[in-house]
């Protein structure tokens, strides 16, 4: 592998019509070393992924990793609201253990800072006693808006074992986040990053934007956002996971070429080629 290639990772959103194991398979066939898998919803009802109280499903998913040799990096979503009870997320945990997850994808909803820090600090022990950290992503529509806002959080944890913070492009360019922020994150805080495009200089509705992330996001290169500039501030080597959900070209497309077209774009821009 040469020396600055890095990891590249199947966001769920990227496939999002994929059971785990086709997911896999066809990272496999398209050059992702990595899948993310979404097996708790990120609201009542949304879609996601199913393997909890699934066992066929997860023997399947396991012998598809077996079988193509790749790997589930991060598993979603946990949610840090204010009613939240860590006894509810056990059964992603223990499955993501199984699975061998690298990271566990958490937002901060909870506005109470002093519970959300104590809520994060508990996860993050269980998680990492799991063998997974909890990888806090700021988004501006959350309790944590933006990469200070997360360190903050972060800090009042404790900064315990298996915290981490998750840059998403997308949140970058839309939160009050700078290239020069990010440079001042604890490179032990980043485990990943997320990349993905869209046009800048918007103004946008909360309903406006998380439109935007989970339904209409562009091909790396094809928007506004400075990718470059933001990959430029995080280490050389960290994985990235491809996020570029839009549903109309995808349907268009089709989800093998969709999920190609993101992984080149993606390379392209980080690392491009001579």
């Amino acid at each position: 592998m040469p020396a600055m290639e890095r990891p590249f990772s199947l966001a769920y959103l990227t496939s999002n019509t994929l059971a785990p194991p086709e997911a896999i398979r066809l990272a496999a066939e398209l050059g992702y070393g990595f899948v993310g898998l979404r097996l708790l919803p990120n609201m009542a009802g949304a879609p996601q992924q199913f393997m909890i109280g699934l066992p066929d499903v997860l023997r399947e998913t396991l012998a598809a990793t077996k079988e193509t040799g790749v790997g589930v990096f991060d598993l979603e979503i946990i949610r840090l609201t204010d009613d939240f009870e860590l006894g509810r997320c056990l059964p992603l945990i223990e499955i993501g253990a199984e699975l061998g997850a690298k990271a566990l994808l958490v937002a901060g909803d909870d506005t109470e800072p002093g519970r959300l820090a104590a809520n994060y600090a508990q996860l993050c022990e269980v998680a990492h006693q799991h063998g997974m950290t909890a990888d806090l992503e700021f988004m501006p529509w959350t309790a944590v808006p933006d990469a200070k806002a997360a360190l903050r959080v972060v800090d009042a944890a404790g900064r315990p074992v298996g915290a981490g913070i998750l840059a998403d492009a997308l949140h970058f360019a839309r939160s009050d986040t700078t290239a020069d922020d990010l440079r001042a994150l604890p490179w032990e805080l980043l485990h990943y990053a997320q990349i993905c495009d869209a046009p800048t200089g918007l103004t946008l509705t909360v309903e406006e934007m998380i439109h935007a992330a989970r339904c209409e996001r562009l091909l790396p290169g094809e928007g506004g956002i400075d990718l470059r500039g933001m990959f430029a501030a995080l280490p050389a080597d960290l994985p990235v996971s491809v996020e570029v959900p839009h549903m109309l070209r995808m349907a268009e497309v089709g989800r093998v070429d969709w999920a190609r077209q993101a992984l080149a774009a993606a390379r392209q821009v980080i690392d491009p080629q001579p």
